[in-house]
């Protein structure tokens, strides 16, 4: 049986519209709620979407210089010469560090924005403390001067620099156990490496990433943290160790497919320009 106009809400509602005027406005406004929850799980995700170039740029452009300074061999040498895992590891450590400083403020905001709790804006409603990322940025800005837009930096250095090292080491491991010797890894190898060097910096970045974000919501309305140690040291003392794993899993879920297509992106363009 083919389903009729008013099996489907909004329709049906406005089929009926001349029978109950109240009823057609009020079943839009329960779609239109529908759609607004939705939209809810995209908070804050433009400013990333926009940075991303940005600071994956930064992280593996850094990586790969340091890595040549180091080694004095270019990323096709490195082939026929792995380079030592010390050396991967201080090149992502680098990469992670610089990447931090400029990955802080897109996080911030991103992180503002999506602990919103306030509903889009209606006639009659509160408006939302941040009407956007602009408008968040240029709110901190006024509100919390310049170090403000840096707030839980230090977090994210410390989270960003280790585990880079991690990054790289678990990456260029993978691909140099199961790529014959002297040649490239094949796009599957790099997008299993590069997805399992995705879940293993995350696994040891998220004790640092809750208190990254803990740290970035202090000062929305009041001050509760004097530090990162100061930090650390509440939650576990409210919430126990288990804090600092909160959303390892779906980190991780997130961290194979986003990291095996970035490393497999990273090493075509690293082929075309040779």
């Amino acid at each position: 049986m083919s389903p009729t106009w008013e099996q489907f809400p909004a329709r049906g509602c406005l089929s009926r519209a001349g029978e109950d005027k109240g009823e057609a406005p009020r079943c839009l406004l329960q779609c239109h709620g529908v759609s607004l929850q939705l939209l809810g799980f995209f908070k804050g995700m433009s400013f990333p979407i926009a940075s991303i170039a940005v600071v994956n740029s930064v992280l593996f452009g850094v990586y790969s210089n340091t890595l040549l300074l180091l080694t004095a061999t270019s990323h096709q040498e490195r082939r026929a010469q792995p380079p030592s895992y010390m050396h991967i590891f201080l090149a992502g450590c680098t990469g992670g560090f610089l990447q931090a400083y400029c990955l802080a403020p897109f996080d911030l905001i991103k992180v503002r924005l999506q602990n919103q709790t306030e509903p889009v804006a209606q006639p009659g409603s509160t408006p939302p403390q941040y009407q956007g990322p602009v408008h968040c940025a240029a709110s901190i800005f006024r509100e919390e001067g310049y170090r403000g837009l840096f707030r839980g930096a230090w977090a994210l250095m410390l989270r960003d620099t280790p585990t880079m090292g991690i990054y790289f080491i678990t990456y260029e491991g993978l691909c140099h156990q199961y790529t014959p010797e002297g040649q490239n890894p094949s796009s599957a190898t790099v997008l299993v490496a590069g997805g399992f060097a995705g879940i293993a910096s995350w696994v040891a970045a998220t004790p640092l990433d809750v208190i990254k974000s803990r740290m970035q919501m202090d000062g929305l309305r009041r001050r509760v943290y004097q530090g990162v140690l100061d930090c650390m040291v509440s939650s576990v003392r409210q919430e126990g160790l288990g804090v600092f794993f909160r959303g390892v899993t779906i980190n991780s879920a997130r961290a194979f497919p986003v990291n095996a297509v970035t490393f497999l992106s990273y090493e075509y363009l690293l082929r075309w320009w040779g």
